[in-house]
C-alpha cells in the first residue's frame, strides 16, 4: 500500500530529499512548500537539491512520475490478490482504494492535487497527471475486456470517474466509506454489461 518513507541519514541524498518533498507536498500541497522546507527534512544542504534535480519544478516533476509507478505497482497487485477472474479484479477496485483512504497518510492523488494547484493554462503537471491516468484507465480497459463486457471502453471511463470521484469525496471527507457507495455503483454497472 502507498505509504511515505522518511528521509534517513543512512539513504542517499537523492532519496533523502524525494522522500522528503513527497511527504511535504502531499500533505502541505507542492505551492505551500519551499525548497528551504524540503533540505531541512532531508538534511542536505540547498545546493545539493539543485545539483541533483536542478529546480524545484523537476523535483515536482520526479516525486510525480515516482509516486505514479508505486502508487500503480501497489494497485495492479492488490486488486489482482482478488481472484482468477477480471470479474473478480474489476470488483477489488473499490475495497482496495478503501485500505488506502484507512491510511493515516492518504491526502488524496498527488496527481489531482498538483493539477487543481496550478495554473490551469500550464500543460506540464497536466501531461504527467495524463499519462498517469492512461496507464490505469489501459489497466482496467483490459480487465473490462477480457471480463466480457459488451462496451469496455464506456466501462473503463465510468470506473475512472468512480475512481477520481470516490478519491477526493475521501480526502474532502476523511469516510473510506465512500469507497463502498462506488463499489455499491459499479457492482451495478458490472452486472448490467454482463447480463447484456
Amino acid at each position: 500500500m502507498p505509504s511515505f518513507t522518511r528521509p534517513s541519514a543512512d539513504q542517499p541524498p537523492r532519496e533523502r530529499l524525494l522522500n522528503a518533498a513527497t511527504a511535504l507536498f502531499c500533505q502541505r500541497g507542492i505551492n505551500a512548500v519551499g525548497v528551504d522546507a524540503i533540505v531541512e527534512q532531508a538534511g542536505t544542504a540547498k545546493t545539493t537539491l539543485y545539483k541533483l534535480f536542478g529546480s524545484k519544478e523537476q523535483l515536482v516533476e520526479e516525486v510525480l512520475t515516482r509516486e505514479g509507478e508505486i502508487w500503480r505497482d501497489w494497485f495492479t497487485t492488490a486488486t489482482a490478490k482478488a481472484g482468477g477472474s477480471s470479474r473478480d479484479r474489476l470488483l477489488a477496485i473499490f475495497p482496495v482504494l478503501a485500505q488506502w483512504f484507512r491510511q493515516k497518510q492518504f491526502y488524496g492523488c498527488p496527481f489531482i492535487n498538483a493539477v487543481a494547484e496550478h495554473d490551469k493554462s500550464s500543460d506540464r503537471l497536466r501531461e504527467l497527471a495524463l499519462k498517469h491516468k492512461r496507464q490505469v484507465l489501459d489497466y482496467i480497459r483490459a480487465l473490462s475486456a477480457d471480463a466480457g463486457v459488451a462496451d469496455p471502453e464506456r466501462l473503463t471511463h465510468e470506473i475512472a470517474l468512480l475512481m477520481d470521484g470516490a478519491i477526493v469525496a475521501a480526502m474532502i471527507t476523511k469516510d473510506p466509506g465512500v469507497a463502498g457507495v462506488a463499489q455499491n455503483a459499479l457492482t451495478r454497472m458490472l452486472d448490467a454489461e454482463l447480463r447484456t
